[in-house]
């Protein structure tokens, strides 16, 4: 059975539209502590909130299987709805530092039933195909992720009170838009009853462990990427006195994946998702490796290769989303889906610092090695990945 054809591009433009709050909130995160005078000392903290509530909101998410108990059209609906209260919030008069981080922290919380749960409405109406479809869902994650970069560029946003009502007010029509034209999909098999032991017959499918342990490896890297390429470039900048534009590039090198993700998705039609998702790590564990030489390499090159790095990182993604969703039992798609993302997104804390402390810890010369690190997570995941059952 073929899904009609506005299903897909609804579903895809109102994660955009709902996640949105996620990355917007973080290219305001310096006006905002500027306006009620907190200090620039505070943002990591405001920005590490919203990690932290999606980290708590999935995994309370996958333990309640909202997402298979429920309908996750209307799971998604209410969870944009929230999402979008707690970020206007941020422009109360009388808001102060522990208000605004409960702000953050709820619009962190309230993203566990939009991003996973539109992966599992996609994964409801398309049985086959999926890794296709899943594609084009991550390349608009991609598109948002690199969203505050593209900002910074056009120098817009200074009026940081209209980005806040304007995602706001898209976030609450993305969720509406999808509640009213994306009703639970044909392959849906709803949960009966809440599975406490739910987490332990996921896991004990051997496939699903390796899918999900692929995962992880995967995401040990793209976030902690993604978050010190504008390093990268200032220090490619300083090594061989060029002029690279670091909000322009950064904004291309993260976003470039919005492509490979819909690129990986139609490559799977023919080759699987597995493949696709193994070639991806390679090639992007190989860039870890080779980082060190190529600061002081002419800067066409350098770009290049970080073109090609922001390609490959991320291609995977929607193609491990694949390989969970296939793998985890029917009745338990949502909470499958949802608790990798838990996972996942609390080994990028582990990685970032990890990077964060050696940045601040090495010296310039050094600091070339920043990405090394990295390699670990595309081995650990091609060698999970790489088991068969026996």
């Amino acid at each position: 059975m073929r899904p009609k054809k506005h299903i897909l591009p609804i579903i895809i433009l109102s994660q955009f539209a709902c996640t949105s709050l996620w990355f917007a909130g973080n290219a305001v995160a310096d006006d905002l502590v500027q306006s009620i005078d907190l200090g620039s000392k505070l943002i990591p903290y405001i920005l590490s909130s919203v990690q932290l509530g999606f980290i708590v909101g999935t995994l309370s998410f996958a333990f309640l299987m909202i997402a298979d108990r429920f309908s996750p059209s209307r799971v998604f609906l209410v969870s944009a709805l929230l999402a979008a209260s707690c970020n206007i919030y941020l422009l109360s008069k009388s808001i102060s530092l522990t208000p605004l981080l409960l702000a953050r922290f709820g619009t962190g919380f309230f993203l566990a039933g939009i991003y996973p749960v539109g992966m599992k409405i996609a994964a409801d109406y398309f049985n086959t195909g999926l890794g296709k479809a899943l594609g084009y869902l991550v390349g608009a994650l991609v598109l948002g992720t690199a969203f505050p970069h593209l900002l910074k560029w056009f120098d817009i946003g200074n009026d940081y009170r209209l980005v806040v009502v304007s995602i706001s007010i898209l976030a609450s029509l993305g969720g509406v838009m999808l509640w009213f034209l994306v009703p639970d999909g044909p392959y849906r098999k709803p949960a009966s009853r809440l599975k406490l032991n739910a987490f332990w017959e996921i896991f004990g499918v051997s496939s699903f462990r390796r899918a999900a342990f692929g995962y992880f490896g995967h995401m040990w890297e793209l976030y902690a990427f993604w978050a010190f390429v504008p390093l990268a470039l200032a220090l490619h900048n300083r090594l061989t006195d060029a002029n690279i534009n670091i909000p322009l590039w950064s904004f291309l090198i993260i976003g470039i994946g919005s492509i490979s993700c819909i690129i990986g998705g139609k490559l799977s039609l023919k080759f699987g998702s597995r493949k696709v998702a193994m070639t991806s790590l390679l090639i992007s564990g190989c860039c870890c490796l080779l980082s060190p030489v190529l600061f002081k390499l002419p800067t066409g090159v350098f770009l290049t290769f970080y073109i090609l790095w922001g390609m490959a990182v991320i291609a995977d993604s929607p193609q491990f989303s694949t390989l969970v969703a296939q793998a985890a039992p029917s009745k338990l798609t949502g909470t499958a889906l949802t608790l990798t993302n838990c996972i996942g997104f609390a080994v990028t804390i582990v990685s970032i610092q990890l990077l964060s402390t050696f940045s601040e810890d090495f010296s310039e010369q050094s600091i070339t090695y920043l990405f090394l690190p990295l390699a670990i997570g595309p081995i650990f995941g091609l060698v999970s990945i790489a088991k068969r059952s026996s």
